[in-house]
């Protein structure tokens, strides 16, 4: 090869259709420097919608979103008129007075929702638009240009004074399902004694004879049943029509038998203590405790065996059942309501009478 074949120090050679640099062709401007990497293809045509076109249609979509907002009024009146119409706690009426409150929230929440999307999706602004960069420094017409523009997109979008039916019906489904929130506080206080709290907590299912049944098999259990060590879930029997222990659970509500969840724990001779005030409670070293905790109401479910300790999980509350439950850690005020037990003819565990304190959260003994 020649002495002028030879590339100059630094070069390099390459193919056809490449500058010395080795950037493609189309890449290199006069001079070397590089040019315009890409074309900008632009966007495509916009599809206008039905309702930008059509003023009918515009219409047509602003009374259904209108008909969604004022379905989600009618869901919060229907909330209020469940929330007064079932007379609890009696009977079955904690079901449908939950399925009614909960029905009727969803249908006024989700109408707003679905209204606001409808709103979206038809009438708001679905023009694209591209904005080019400027200086970050604006001059007063521009500022007066983005104001315009500001004012104008937001008679676009349907805000006031445009599309008085949809702010209307909006207004008045955002003010109604406020009342949702504010109805139920009507619950803080009352004027009847029998629904302040300590008496609706001091009253459960359990009634003298009644039997102790697993939960949730509802199998009446003998004290055999029970190792010492074992722990068990039980709420009172609920018998078949007919049978002569019926007339005990006759005027028991579902929510009256909620309240009754008890923890039955077997301790060996020796392990607790004896008090005056509760011999003849328990049944052979067989112990009843309400399950709910005297905290916020959250279940005690967690027994240490080798400590004798419950526990309930939501704030580490821990009593302890050699102590007739004691709190001996955690938030809780009080120990948890013993239920007096016995055994009858047959030798099945029965209650001797209800809890002789309130069961549940102690904040009503704060005045």
């Amino acid at each position: 090869m020649s002495s002028h074949d030879v590339p100059p120090a630094g070069s390099h050679s390459g193919p056809a259709g490449h500058d010395p640099g080795g950037l493609p062709a189309t890449f290199a401007g006069s001079g070397g420097e590089l040019g315009e990497r890409f074309t900008d293809p632009g966007m495509p045509a916009h599809i206008h919608r039905s309702t930008d076109v059509d003023p009918r249609a515009a219409k047509r979509a602003e009374r259904q979103i209108s008909l969604f907002f004022l379905l989600s009024i009618l869901g919060t009146a229907g909330f209020i008129a469940c929330y007064f119409a079932f007379d609890l706690p009696k009977g079955d009426n904690y079901r449908w007075s939950t399925l009614g409150l909960g029905g009727c929230m969803f249908v006024a929440l989700f109408s707003v929702g679905a209204g606001a999307i409808q709103w979206a999706k038809k009438l708001m602004p679905d023009e694209e638009v591209v904005e080019e960069r400027h200086p970050v420094a604006s001059t007063l017409e521009d500022q007066q240009t983005v104001a315009r523009m500001l004012r104008e997109s937001g008679d676009e979008a349907g805000f006031l004074p445009r599309r008085k039916m949809i702010w209307g019906t909006l207004a008045g489904a955002l003010g109604a399902a406020s009342l949702m929130a504010i109805i139920p506080l009507k619950d803080l206080w009352t004027r009847n004694r029998s629904e302040k709290p300590e008496y609706q907590l001091a009253k459960t299912a359990w009634r003298p004879g009644i039997r102790l049944a697993l939960d949730p098999t509802g199998e009446p259990i003998k004290a055999e049943d029970i190792p010492i060590g074992g722990v068990v879930h039980v709420l009172p029997a609920i018998y078949k029509e007919g049978t002569p222990e019926d007339q005990h659970v006759l005027d028991v509500s579902l929510n009256d038998r909620a309240k009754a969840a008890v923890l039955v724990l077997r301790l060996a001779p020796g392990q607790y203590e004896e008090r005056a005030d509760r011999k003849g409670w328990d049944y052979q070293g067989i112990f009843a405790y309400s399950k709910i905790c005297t905290h916020v109401g959250c279940p005690v479910g967690l027994y240490e065996q080798t400590t004798h300790h419950l526990l309930c999980p939501c704030h580490q509350s821990t009593f302890d059942a050699t102590r007739y439950c004691k709190v001996i850690f955690g938030p809780a005020a009080r120990p948890l309501p013993q239920l007096a037990i016995a055994v009858d003819s047959e030798g099945y565990l029965v209650a001797q009478h209800d809890f002789t304190v309130p069961v549940g959260p102690s904040f009503w003994e704060r005045n």
